[in-house]
């Protein structure tokens, strides 16, 4: 793809009577960048520099709509390919444990999570990697939309991940997803205690030819499973967490309920407060153990 994107760029830079020089002052870059770009070498292009080309050539977004594909590339070749099969994919049953996933996930929801646990260089960096998130979201209002299936651990719904006004808006969008038949969301309560996939994330794609193919997700670590043996074993596994979730209307009562909790101002104690609590516990352990809210047991002597 980014020999595609370097190729058009050549075709429309010579169609326009332009030097690589002259094309790299219109967009604000070196030549060598513009060489680099045209023979597919050297850093892949960024979002901004792509919308300038497309701007400089009068391209009519060709290039900005290239740009994902050649952004993909910088991706591990598994996750890439777990991609590749996403867009092709015709039921896509996942399981989160810690975040929403990316397909139902707001904009701002995307870039708190994005910017947590990832080496960028630049906040560009941070948007273009929102960028290509949301945009793999398009594929849900098109014909050829897949059947979504969610099961979310109730962690989902209790973490503020962005403060309380992103998560506030994070469960709208799941409540607003009773309206879309082709999604459904379940929600894993806490009190089912234990479970196989408790440490990540799974998802299990169904293909056009009947074929399915699982993924399974860690914070640092991702792994494609096309084996039919081991990929019928985690569908089972998703089907007892499916099993085992709250029925779908069940699960958007709880998503309100977390909602309405938030809207009310639940909140923890402040981060002094909470030192200061703890000040007090560790005063008061020094003088005996403690039981309940802090008070010392009678009889009973600290331990050495």
């Amino acid at each position: 793809m980014a020999a595609l994107f370097g190729a058009r760029v050549r075709r429309l830079r010579t169609a326009a009577g332009l030097t690589q020089a002259e094309l790299g002052d219109r967009t604000h870059v070196v030549s060598t960048r513009i060489t680099q770009i045209e023979r597919a070498s050297g850093a892949k292009p960024t979002l901004e520099l792509a919308r300038a080309l497309d701007a400089a050539l009068g391209a009519e977004d060709l290039l900005v709509e290239l740009w994902p594909y050649v952004y993909r590339e910088a991706f591990p070749d598994w996750s890439r390919k777990f991609m590749e099969y996403a867009e092709r994919a015709v039921a896509v049953r996942q399981y989160a444990a810690h975040v929403v996933p990316g397909l139902l996930q707001t904009e701002d929801y995307a870039r708190a999570v994005l910017r947590v646990g990832r080496t960028l260089g630049s906040e560009e960096q941070l948007e273009e990697r929102v960028t290509f998130r949301l945009g793999r979201q398009e594929r849900l209002g098109m014909p050829d939309r897949p059947e979504l299936w969610v099961v979310l651990d109730e962690a989902v719904l209790r973490r503020p991940v962005g403060g309380q006004g992103v998560m506030h808006e994070q469960l709208e969008r799941l409540l607003r997803t009773r309206a879309e038949p082709h999604i459904t969301v379940q929600v894993l309560p806490f009190d089912q205690g234990e479970h196989e996939v408790m440490g990540g994330s799974l998802t299990v794609l169904s293909m056009p030819d009947g074929s399915e193919v699982a993924y399974t997700e860690g914070a640092h670590y991702g792994q494609l499973i096309e084996d039919p043996d081991e990929v019928r074993r985690f569908a089972l596994t998703y089907d007892r967490l499916r099993a085992a979730a709250l029925p779908p209307l069940m699960s958007l009562d709880m998503i309100r309920s977390v909602r309405e909790d938030n809207h009310r101002g639940a909140k923890l104690p402040s981060r002094s407060e909470r030192r200061r609590l703890a000040q007090e516990q560790l005063q008061q352990s020094r003088g005996g153990r403690l039981r309940g809210g802090g008070r010392r047991i009678p009889g009973r002597r600290p331990r050495p």
